[in-house]
């Protein structure tokens, strides 16, 4: 149910709009002056407020010029019944969503409302949209290790140049980050960067995927389809896990690669496409070439400039600006304050074997941010994170303390077996 404020200093007035605004389904609530106006601003949240010129204590429009710092998006409806054009003009300037003479005419007033709730809601929603578009900007390479610091430098010496670069790494290293990166920083940022999973595309679709098809030309291609090639044209196309594409399609992509033109599968013109290729891939592509599963020439063709991703247990030194990079982008997601990670705790973090690399920290963070409480500590990454097998029993000063009771090896085996039977 939508809420207004009626601002007004005549009962009358109020107690009229407030009957036709609840018979309407608008919430009400009223205020007799520019002051308590602001009072009950501060306090609530209103869809639409209506507020009258004069009044005492504060007028109608220095209310509107404190409304508009105080809650600039809730859209105001001013009323009155002296003002003249002039003022109308005035408070459309100050930021008032619309004018209306008194006595007001109700049709219109209830018009006005309905234009201005649409007001709110579109400026709501481009909020949202912006916050989606701003989450979708590149974001930073965090860590300061020698590895990063590596992998930045030569991202900053090959970005303005038209070379390709191949980018390896295990899984969830953050090949896809450098990739972007590259693009960003290039002559090309203008344009588009096209990503092409080609491990997550069937053998047989990948060519139409690429170079697009032409209408009829096979059984479910009802019309024509532009390929990643020609919606990269200017701009950078980004070929992931490229150690799974079939032969065939490797056959065209160096041929695209070499001539710098397509054909469409069915079709016999070929397209001129102008684009930056960039490949990544976790396997070892020089072993797939021995092994017949990718062609050297395109190998070739791509590792002009090869970036190789460091796992995370290579550079754990990068581990605490990760978490916190982290916490304070998962929390700033859900909406709530940043939580605090003890030193042990994070201490915790830089032991662990990190298979999953930069992927699987960062659902650990966010695991750790709703299992915990006031903070992260030891014992949540112990519960939460380090399997029950993982997890020490001992530390290496505490068995070497209990191996020293021992005298020999004989002696230590009686008491192993001596405690299995117990």
């Amino acid at each position: 149910m939508a809420k207004v404020l009626i601002v007004d200093d005549e009962k009358s007035i109020r107690q009229t709009l407030r009957e036709i605004l609840e018979f309407e389904k608008y919430q009400v609530d009223e205020a007799k002056d520019g002051m308590e106006c602001i009072v009950k601003l501060q306090k609530n949240d209103y869809d639409v407020l209506i507020l009258d010129i004069k009044m005492p204590k504060m007028d109608g429009m220095e209310a509107l010029e404190r409304i508009q710092i105080l809650k600039p998006d809730t859209p105001v409806v001013m009323i009155s019944g002296h003002a003249n054009i002039d003022t109308a003009v005035e408070a459309v300037k100050k930021g008032a969503f619309d004018f209306i003479s008194k006595p007001p005419d109700l049709n219109r007033l209830l018009i006005t409302l309905r234009n201005a709730m649409d007001k709110s809601s579109l400026i709501t929603e481009t909020k949202v949209l912006k916050r989606k578009v701003s989450k979708s900007k590149v974001q930073e390479i965090i860590g300061e290790s020698d590895n990063i610091n590596r992998i930045k430098e030569t991202i900053d010496r090959v970005a303005p140049t038209e070379a390709r670069v191949l980018v390896t790494g295990s899984n969830g290293t953050g090949k896809e980050l450098v990739a972007r990166w590259i693009h960003e920083k290039s002559p090309r940022r203008e344009k588009p960067i096209i990503e092409v999973n080609c491990a997550a595309i069937p053998a047989e679709l990948i060519e139409s995927e690429l170079f697009g098809h032409e209408k009829g030309a096979f059984t479910s291609a009802i019309k024509q389809r532009i390929g990643k090639f020609e919606q990269a044209n200017g701009g950078t196309l980004f070929l992931d896990e490229i150690g799974d594409m079939s032969l065939s399609a490797q056959a065209k992509v160096l041929r695209a690669l070499q001539e710098s033109r397509i054909t469409r599968v069915g079709g016999d013109k070929e397209i001129k496409v102008d684009v930056r290729v960039i490949a990544a891939t976790n396997k070892d592509l020089r072993k797939e070439i021995d092994a017949n599963r990718f062609r050297e020439d395109l190998y070739h063709r791509l590792a002009v400039i090869i970036i190789q991703v460091p796992s995370l247990n290579d550079r754990k030194e990068d581990i605490p600006q990760l978490v916190e990079h982290f916490i304070q982008q998962i929390c700033n997601d859900y909406g709530t304050a940043p939580k605090k990670i003890s030193e042990k705790a994070m201490t915790a973090l830089q032991e662990i074997n990190w298979s999953g690399n930069i992927r699987e920290l960062r659902n650990v963070v966010e695991r750790l941010i709703i299992l915990s409480r006031e903070e992260i500590t030891e014992a949540d990454v112990l519960s939460y994170v380090v399997p029950a097998s993982a997890k020490p029993v001992a530390s290496s000063n505490g068995l070497k303390e209990v191996l020293s009771k021992f005298s020999d090896i004989e002696e230590l085996k009686a008491y192993l077996e001596k405690s299995l039977k117990d």
